[in-house]
């Protein structure tokens, strides 16, 4: 019975130690490097938005073997044994621990539907209504403006007015032209000229503003094109969430006792 007793051991011993084998991905100058390292930076690429895929793995094997390269190398200089390399381990420590705190907070106080439904609706109510469609000539001086005025009760055409007068960088380019919008997206007193035009109507007077004068013409009106919930649910979702936090930040330190 001796000569089969070395075999079925040997067997016995290799069957325990695969599994041990199998949780490193490399021997490094005799040090392990565990598969747990290259799962866990998996996992760090997957929380930034970057899920790994299969053919990433390889990228992902290479990169754990040389941090244990440079690692061994550093610690073979002492570098680990520093007072800055030591300041900056608690400060990461902080960083990370902080970072935690804020993580489970999120996790246990989470955004509810009615929330995200009052905030929508307040949304609604501040944006709804009407939303208008102008143009309008920017120039520093009244006198200007009342001579823009005078050029388009001519004949003149507002775009080509704008484009060689108007010192708004942004629309007289464009002939003046500005994109849809509620009212109160101006400022109080261009909005409240605005509202008072009719469909193709010019303002019959400048506007002053903290901008300098304005000659307004209203191109069209419409109902407001507000988007449906689903669409901004993401949105609304993260500002509440980092409004919360900033509220939960405050509390904790309007609580600590500080000398």
């Amino acid at each position: 019975m001796k000569p089969f007793l070395l075999p079925a051991l040997t067997a016995l011993l290799l069957s325990l130690a695969l599994p041990a084998m199998a949780q490193n991905i490399a021997i490094v100058n005799g040090q392990p490097v565990p598969k747990a390292r290259m799962d866990a930076l998996a996992s760090q690429l997957a929380k930034s938005g970057r899920p790994v895929t299969p053919e990433m793995q390889g990228q992902l094997k290479d990169e754990v073997i040389a941090r244990e390269v440079f690692l061994q190398e550093a610690q073979k200089r002492g570098l680990d044994a520093t007072d800055d390399f030591k300041v900056q381990m608690e400060l990461a420590r902080q960083t990370l621990l902080i970072r935690e705190l804020f993580a489970d907070y999120q996790k246990t106080n989470p955004v509810s539907d009615q929330e995200i439904q009052a905030e929508y609706d307040k949304f609604v109510a501040t944006n709804g209504g009407k939303e208008y469609r102008a143009r309008h000539i920017l120039v520093e001086k009244e006198d200007e403006a009342k001579a823009v005025i005078a050029s388009l009760k001519k004949g003149g055409k507002f775009d080509e007015i704008a484009k060689k007068q108007s010192k708004d960088p942004g629309s007289g380019a464009k002939g003046g032209e500005l994109d849809w919008a509620n009212a109160g997206s101006y400022v109080p007193e261009f909005s409240a000229a605005l509202i008072k035009l009719k469909k193709g109507q010019t303002t019959d007077a400048p506007v002053k503003t903290q901008f300098g004068w304005h000659v307004i013409k209203l191109e069209d009106v419409r109902d407001a094109q507000l988007p449906k919930l689903e669409e901004v649910k993401p949105q609304i979702t993260q500002q509440l969430q980092q409004q919360k936090l900033a509220k939960f930040q405050g509390d904790l330190r309007a609580k600590a006792k500080i000398e």
